[in-house]
């Protein structure tokens, strides 16, 4: 068996998070890369949809959880992503890593990002 990853890298999605009640009215552009670690390597020989993980659903998903109900953290929202995509059960672990490109502070960054590692319940 061989190990397959699935990786979506640079989904923008606006959402209305954060600890400032400005951040939650006005809104920011959010940037998520899911790194996906699969149970099975199925899908390399089976050429099935069936056998892995569908990128596109998980991607509406993903940018409705973001435009979604707005939480404070981005831990919380780096965890909200990560169930979900634990929730399918091609997915034996996930790494979620959502930056905030404009982020409200002082200083010059390119982003400040949380990154969670998430694995499936019996994994």
């Amino acid at each position: 068996m061989s190990d397959l990853v699935v990786t979506i890298s640079g989904l923008e999605v606006v959402g209305h998070h954060g600890v400032h009640p400005e951040e939650r009215v006005l809104g920011q552009r959010f940037v998520v890369d899911v790194e996906m670690f699969l149970a099975h390597d199925g899908a390399a020989t089976t050429d099935a949809l069936t056998d892995t993980v569908d990128y596109a659903t998980l991607c509406d998903d993903i940018s409705a959880i973001v435009a979604g109900e707005p939480v404070a953290l981005l831990e919380r929202l780096a965890r909200l992503v990560a169930d979900r995509a634990l929730a399918d059960p091609a997915v034996r672990a996930a790494t979620v890593t959502i930056a905030k490109p404009h982020v409200a502070i002082p200083h010059v960054v390119d982003d400040v990002s949380v990154s969670l590692h998430a694995v499936a319940d019996g994994s």
